[in-house]
């Protein structure tokens, strides 16, 4: 008789496992609470120490350790010297192990929790259980996902190709224990407050395989670092699959409204940066004023919200060809209007941020790893060194500016008047021709640029972009500071009676 081994934590399934294995004429030996949780269904099972003829000890930190399971797991059954050996031994083979690990990320991510408690939660014995099958892939099925059960049920029965099931299978192992590795030498070095160990393994889940990536002809998928965070948790409840591309956006869209958290906020976003941003009493207004900012870049673009979509603010988004929205909620009726656009992608849900999370940028050979740039931008630490003092009025539409800066590709320089953009200068060589370029756009979308605040994600490095934004008739100015002429720029400010503050932080965006 086959005999199947299994020893889980998460047990999903497994009555039902179990069961169609015992019926299918299987042997069942197994460990602790697995085996408790059989024989509670009625089924026969052997305990492991009944095996090896040894107890668990140590609290159960050994009990699979034992040439008894290792031995049958790895015994080639195609070499005759293997099966003598184990049959001197009185070793019998194991042909299936169905074991997933200890939940070490669920217990080092809980409040309060020791060092001493998660130091149990690295296991030992099931790591080694399922290598050890992986490595003997062509005699033994090897389990680690209960999402596997029906097709190692199906190739049990003779259905499909077995042995190509239990190469996939062996995959999937290494796969599992280099993530679950990751995670553990992740939280050693937490423990030592380093953020950027010597070798750092970044493990990745695929949510879902992608039509194409940035262009056809490009394949590509999307994966998480864990599933239900993040992008992932969105949950999408109408128009076409989701590409490379609109993923890419969804972050860009749900980066520019992140600091507007608590606010009602819109922001368009093409092309990964915003092409309109603003703030308002209600969805509708917030949306109507965002896409005041540039309505022929909003063409085609992404949008987030960050309050319940209503019917005025859906059928004020029906109206222009969007490729996706998301937001943390809709009504009814709203849900009714954008089901009629077919292929608008509508998303529902919220994705903060994750604590701790690293951005990474892929470079030939490599990559580069930063901490993410933090959410809060606020007016702590400004310094006013203009010789005017900007008004009330100005100074919202400063914080208001630096808040949207700081989303816009770089160099970026965004124009804002009533808590919202009304002209965005992203991705320019150089800040004066993004300045030029916000202005030019303002006017081209029909704003007026006098009297408006001005943000820039980083210093002017020559005076030449305050006298671009003096023409434009921008009265006070937000900028990070630093440069080696910043006399010269203040001095430019002063001539001109703009008001000007420093922030102390740069936020670029490349």
């Amino acid at each position: 008789m086959p005999t199947a081994l299994l020893s889980l934590s998460d047990k999903t399934g497994l009555n039902e496992f179990a069961a169609a294995l015992h019926d299918a004429g299987w042997t069942l030996i197994s460990t602790g609470g697995t085996s408790k949780a059989i024989r509670e269904a009625g089924l026969p099972c052997t305990d492991v120490s009944d095996v090896t003829k040894f107890p668990e000890m140590l609290d159960g930190r050994v009990k699979t350790l034992h040439p008894a399971v290792h031995g049958g797991l790895l015994a080639r059954r195609d070499l005759p010297e293997h099966m003598a050996a184990i049959a001197e031994h009185g070793i019998a083979t194991i042909d299936l192990v169905c074991v997933n690990l200890y939940p070490f990320r669920a217990t080092a991510r809980r409040a309060g929790v020791s060092p001493e408690d998660v130091i149990e939660q690295i296991d030992i014995g099931g790591p080694s259980m399922i290598r050890s099958a992986a490595k003997n892939f062509a005699s033994v099925y090897v389990v680690v996902d209960p999402a596997d059960y029906a097709a190692v049920l199906g190739a049990i029965r003779g259905e499909g190709d077995a042995l190509a099931l239990r190469c996939m299978l062996a995959a999937k192992v290494f796969e599992h224990t280099a993530a679950y590795d990751a995670m553990i030498a992740a939280w050693f070095a937490a423990q030592r407050g380093e953020r950027f160990p010597q070798r750092m393994t970044i493990a990745l889940e695929r949510q879902q395989s992608l039509r194409y990536g940035e262009n056809p002809g490009q394949l590509a998928a999307f994966y998480v670092e864990e599933p239900g965070v993040g992008l992932g948790a969105l949950q999408q409840i109408g128009g076409k699959e989701l590409s490379f591309n609109n993923l890419l956006d969804l972050e860009g869209a749900l980066l520019a409204a992140d600091p507007y958290d608590g606010e009602t906020a819109c922001a368009i976003v093409k092309h990964t940066t915003p092409c309109g941003l603003a703030t308002g009493a209600t969805a509708v207004e917030a949306y109507t004023k965002a896409l005041a900012c540039d309505p022929v870049s909003a063409f085609g673009s992404v949008i987030a919200f960050t309050v319940p979509v209503d019917a005025a603010a859906a059928t004020a988004v029906a109206a222009l060809f969007v490729e996706c929205v998301v937001a943390p909620a809709y009504s009814a009726d709203a849900l009714a209007i954008l089901a009629e656009k077919k292929n608008l992608r509508v998303l529902v849900g919220s994705a903060p941020r994750v604590p701790g999370a690293l951005d990474v940028k892929t470079v030939r050979g490599g990559m580069l790893v930063q901490e993410r740039a933090s959410a809060r931008l606020d007016d702590a630490d400004w310094k006013i060194v203009s010789d005017r003092q900007p008004t009330a009025a100005e100074h919202k539409d400063l914080l208001f500016a630096w808040r949207a800066v700081a989303s816009v590709k770089s160099n970026a320089i965004v124009l804002c008047r009533d808590g919202a953009t009304i002209g965005i200068g992203a991705g320019q060589m150089s800040r004066v021709d993004a300045a030029f370029l916000a202005a030019h756009k303002a006017r081209a979308a029909g704003h007026a640029t006098t009297g408006t605040a001005l943000g820039s994600d980083a210093f002017f490095p020559f005076r030449d972009g305050i006298e671009q934004a003096a023409a434009a008739g921008v009265t006070a100015i937000v900028q990070p500071g630093g440069s080696v002429r910043d006399a010269d720029v203040i001095a430019a400010a002063n001539e001109h009676g703009i008001a000007m503050v420093f922030t102390g932080r740069r936020t670029f965006r490349h």
